[in-house]
């Protein structure tokens, strides 16, 4: 259980650090100059601009900070590594059949675990990245059913919805905050007033963001579905299945250690995650394995 709290904190932590410092920053920038902008459409106008804004950072610099974060390293174009060749031709041939503006960079990062993951703030600016488990204990279907799955995240524009989704759950918290920091201080002394106003409205959007993420979560898991399908009509669904399935298979009999070598910051960009309580459930980034699986063998395609 600690270790759900852990992981979804971190997941967390770095869109509330971005939505807490423009907050801030905005909120001395008005003082600064005099600004009033009062409880009007205006100033929820500005809070729309702030959401967005840490959403739209954390976008822009998904790429860097995956290759700083998980040490991925770049597979050269050029590479006549018989390995990495046959994993640049892979993800190449995919991207073509789902037709991506620019072929993606293709990496692959240090780590036991089993998984892979795509970001990039657009589809002509993405990476897709395999972990050297994965390339290890995977056969050559599996892999490229795998590959399949993230290159349809790319192509479906999962980065860009995401992050929509995310900064408009940052503008509801900025503006709940600003309501609820000033129906509770309401009745205090007056003169505690702006201090207390100010700490309760940076406390409540700790909080709320927290469970904001719960949101975000519930959207990232419908969208592992549709990335799924995306995976077995590019790649076929019998070679999709089969990387489920061996999934399943290796994190059934990982320690949890291993599956988290990944952060939770890049959770929701993996082809898989684990979930095996309540908790775990409602702030996972992905459906059970299992149930992938069963809609995946029954869905038309």
């Amino acid at each position: 259980m600690f270790a759900v709290l852990k992981r979804w904190f971190l997941f967390a932590l770095v869109n509330t650090l971005i939505l807490l410092t423009l907050s801030f920053a905005f909120n001395v920038v008005t003082a600064m100059f005099g600004i009033h902008l009062g409880q009007n459409m205006t100033l929820w106008v500005f809070y729309g601009v702030i959401g967005m804004g840490g959403a739209i950072i954390n976008l822009l610099m998904s790429r860097s900070m995956a290759k700083w974060m998980m040490g991925v390293q770049v597979i050269d174009p050029n590479t006549q590594h018989p390995q990495e060749r046959r994993l640049l031709e892979m993800v190449h041939t995919l991207a073509q059949r789902a037709r991506l503006p620019a072929m993606p960079e293709v990496g692959v990062f240090d780590s036991a675990d089993v998984n892979a993951f795509a970001t990039g703030p657009s589809k002509s600016r993405s990476l897709v990245a395999v972990s050297t488990g994965l390339l290890a204990q995977m056969d050559a279907d599996s892999v490229e059913g795998v590959l399949g799955h993230e290159i349809t995240h790319i192509a479906n524009g999962d980065m860009v919805t995401m992050t929509l989704i995310q900064g408009v759950i940052n503008t509801m918290v900025l503006i709940a905050a600003r309501i609820l920091a000033s129906v509770i201080v309401s009745n205090m002394d007056e003169r505690s007033r702006p201090f207390l106003r100010m700490f309760i409205y940076y406390l409540l959007q700790v909080v709320l963001s927290l469970f904001g993420s719960m949101v975000v979560c519930y959207f990232s898991r419908a969208r592992e579905f549709r990335a799924d399908a995306g995976g077995a009509r590019l790649a076929g669904r019998e070679r999709m299945l089969s990387g489920l399935k061996r999934l399943r298979a290796l994190h059934d009999r990982e320690p949890a250690e291993v599956q988290q070598s990944v952060p939770q910051s890049m959770a929701s960009l993996q082809i898989a995650g684990r979930t095996n309580s309540f908790l775990a459930i409602l702030f996972a980034t992905h459906p059970p394995l299992e149930e992938r699986i069963q809609r995946l063998e029954t869905m038309p395609l």
